[in-house]
């Protein structure tokens, strides 16, 4: 009986001397969209969107001019020589699918950069919040989100949510 409570007085001051786990939880949401790297990387993307916009546009009227031009001179042929006019409407039509497939061709690029660079910043946050981790002694960092609660509740003193923001966006000014 002795032997018991020695053991289990022994067990209580091992239990006693272990650290407990420091955790702490974000909200990705509100880190990632109010980050200011994600802010400019947007913009940028939003500058070159439109550009592409306006030069599609113009590309767009400049060939709507030139079918109207090609249809009219089609229309005149057609009385004396149909294959020839024919010629004209499938050269037209032709350069019509050339200009979409190019203008998709960039779109696609241009959204394919975006992502890429999106992953970068979203690569550099978890980097950070793993260091920031580190630095401040915790064990856990949660993240959780609108779409993917991981966190269901979190006492207010762990949500760190507004600290690595701050630290995040100071250290992105650097």
């Amino acid at each position: 009986m002795k032997n018991i409570i020695y053991v289990v007085l022994a067990m209580l001051i091992f239990a006693s001397c272990e650290k407990p786990n420091k955790i702490g939880f974000v909200d990705n949401g509100t880190v990632i969209n109010d980050y200011q790297e994600k802010k400019d990387v947007e913009a940028a993307f939003q500058l070159k969107e439109d550009a592409f916009r306006k030069r599609a546009d113009s590309i767009s009227i400049a060939f709507q001019t030139e079918a109207q031009k090609v249809q009219t001179e089609a229309q005149r042929i057609a009385r004396s020589n149909r294959k020839k006019a024919e010629e004209l409407i499938g050269g037209l039509q032709q350069k019509q699918q050339q200009l979409q497939q190019q203008m998709q061709a960039e779109q696609q690029q241009l959204t394919q950069a975006f992502q890429a660079e999106i992953d970068s910043v979203i690569v550099n946050v978890k980097g950070f919040v793993k260091d920031y981790g580190k630095a401040n002694g915790y064990n856990y960092i949660l993240g959780t989100s609108d779409a993917a609660a991981t966190v269901m509740y979190g006492d207010d003193e762990n949500d760190l949510t507004q600290t690595i923001l701050e630290a995040l966006n100071a250290d992105y000014k650097k």
